[in-house]
């Protein structure tokens, strides 16, 4: 441990910079891991100290974040892939991704809080306040993000010192100053925009986002922050408010409620024509060279984030149908192979038992469920479910819309019902369709709940098994079909989630029927 290597802190080796940088040398840059909870110890050590000066301490702290972003951008890059992780590599990096974050926001607010007690060398950093509000509102973002991407409990300290840095910005006359997060870098963010980047993005619907989601309207926002206005007088278009005298997180706006002095208003109205600009760009297929979002990704699923932001900015959703307490219990597997698996008579091989999910409410479009603490580390908004209501032959297909922890560590999960009843189904390749198709591939085809006229139906298939270019056909109810594509509705860890135009056709596809 480090107090052992220390000794007292009067000793402490990073009271000199040259000791400073002689640790930086000796880091193992081999081992991404190990270098980050060397550098993460060390940040909380700094932070713990109050015999430094607060400007050396700033100093110290700016330079083991700075050493560590490059490996944190690279760790993070890799946590938020649209690709299924294995998990104890997912864990991993959570972890240390998660403890780097709240070490650092610990840090820099400790100094700010050294500041406000004008501890010594507080002065000399005056001209740097700015700057140290503006890493503090950005290691509380980083910190919101690896909590919500584990759909972790918030901790309510986040809002209350946020609040402190608010009105400290705001005082000091600190919130339009100009500053760099990055040493080198010209001047391109202020207070304003840091603090209007958290609590417009966490505002936005983030319990109803997967974490690839999560990253990407995190990133989106920050990118067009600067549009985003905060003020003190509310106005009809205002979208969310926060309390610096009662933090908590942001709240929707209520024109109906009469706004308090201590009250902020946040509005996303010059945010909505950046976003639709980025979407109409997205739809060609065009990344624009200035989005920054930390890593590559294809420009459909950065329009789908786009598209979702800007859905929930104009109208937030809603709840279509009342729910009713109604105890009910439901055999649920998890994920596409499972589900097929579960269903399919002769091929129940599946190594994932089901589970018993008791149901606390539920409404003509799902229902929730609160699970214990342990056990449903594989969940994620977006993922899959089967289930099986008791009593019921059949079974249906559904999906986690939303999920969030209580004080607890019990998981709050919404689920919206795809299907009440879903059957398995064998697609074949029509006629000369190029591209990889594995004929006989199995599928999960979805009943609609009500009858519909468009003559289309929603398949569930493996992964990366849909293409625009590919019609297909399936038997089903002793009858022949073409699947002409309609489109994605949507891509999950394991499944497309497609829509077809049905074409109902004579004879059969196959020597034998499924």
């Amino acid at each position: 441990m480090l107090s052992s290597l220390f000794g007292k802190k009067s000793d402490h080796p990073m009271a000199d910079m040259k000791s400073v940088q002689a640790m930086l040398e000796d880091l193992p840059k081999n081992d991404v891991y190990k270098l980050l909870a060397e550098l993460t110890e060390w940040i909380d050590s700094v932070a713990e100290n109050t015999e430094f000066r607060v400007d050396h301490q700033l100093t110290v702290l700016r330079l083991l974040d700075e050493t560590a972003q490059p490996h944190i951008k690279k760790l993070t890059r890799e946590f938020f892939t649209p690709h299924e992780l294995n998990k104890f590599q997912e864990n991993r990096m959570w972890m240390t991704l998660d403890n780097f974050s709240r070490s650092t926001s610990t840090a820099y607010f400790a100094i700010f809080k050294r500041y406000g007690n004008d501890d010594k060398g507080s002065s000399t950093i005056r001209v740097q306040v700015p700057l140290l509000l503006a890493h503090s509102v950005n290691a509380y973002v980083a910190q919101l993000k690896f909590i919500c991407a584990h759909y972790g409990v918030v901790d309510k300290t986040i809002w209350t010192n946020l609040a402190q840095l608010y009105q400290s910005a705001e005082l000091q006359k600190f919130m339009d100053t100009p500053v760099s997060l990055t040493s080198g870098v010209a001047a391109n963010t202020t207070v304003k925009c840091q603090i209007a980047r958290l609590l417009g993005w966490y505002g936005s619907g983030v319990n109803s986002m997967s974490p690839l989601f999560i990253h990407l309207s995190e990133r989106i926002v920050a990118q067009y922050c600067a549009a985003i206005d905060l003020h003190a007088v509310q106005n009809e278009a205002d979208f969310l408010c926060f309390d610096l005298n009662q933090p908590a997180a942001p709240a929707r706006a209520n024109p109906e409620i009469s706004a308090q002095p201590t009250m902020r208003f946040i509005n996303v109205v010059g945010i909505k024509p950046k976003l639709a600009a980025l979407i109409t760009t997205l739809e060609k297929n065009i990344l624009p060279d200035d989005l920054n979002l930390g890593g590559v990704y294809e420009a459909k699923v950065v329009c789908d984030v786009a598209k979702s932001l800007l859905s929930f900015l104009k109208e937030p959703p809603t709840r279509q149908s009342v729910r009713r307490s109604v105890k009910v219990n439901m055999t649920v597997v998890s994920g596409f192979e499972n589900t097929v698996e579960h269903i399919t008579a002769g091929l129940n091989l599946s190594t994932a038992k089901p589970v018993q999910w008791e149901l606390e409410d539920i409404s003509a479009n799902g229902f929730l469920t609160i699970l214990p603490p342990q056990g449903f580390d594989g969940l994620r908004i977006g993922s899959l479910l089967g289930v099986q209501p008791a009593g019921v032959s059949n079974w249906g297909a559904s999906m986690v819309r939303r999920m969030s922890r209580d004080d607890a560590g019990q998981l709050h999960i919404g689920v919206e019902m795809l299907a009440n009843q879903i059957t398995c189904v064998a697609l074949m390749q029509n006629g000369s369709a190029s591209g990889y198709f594995e004929d006989g591939q199995l599928a999960l085809w979805l009943y609609a709940k009500q009858a519909d006229a468009s003559g289309e139906v929603q398949i569930l298939m493996h992964v990366d098994a849909y293409s625009d270019g590919r019609s297909l056909q399936t038997e089903i109810d002793e009858k022949n079909y073409l699947l002409i594509p309609s489109g994605l509705v949507e891509k999950g860890a394991d499944y497309d989630l497609a829509k077809f135009r049905l074409v109902e056709q004579e004879g059969s596809h196959h020597g034998e029927s499924y």
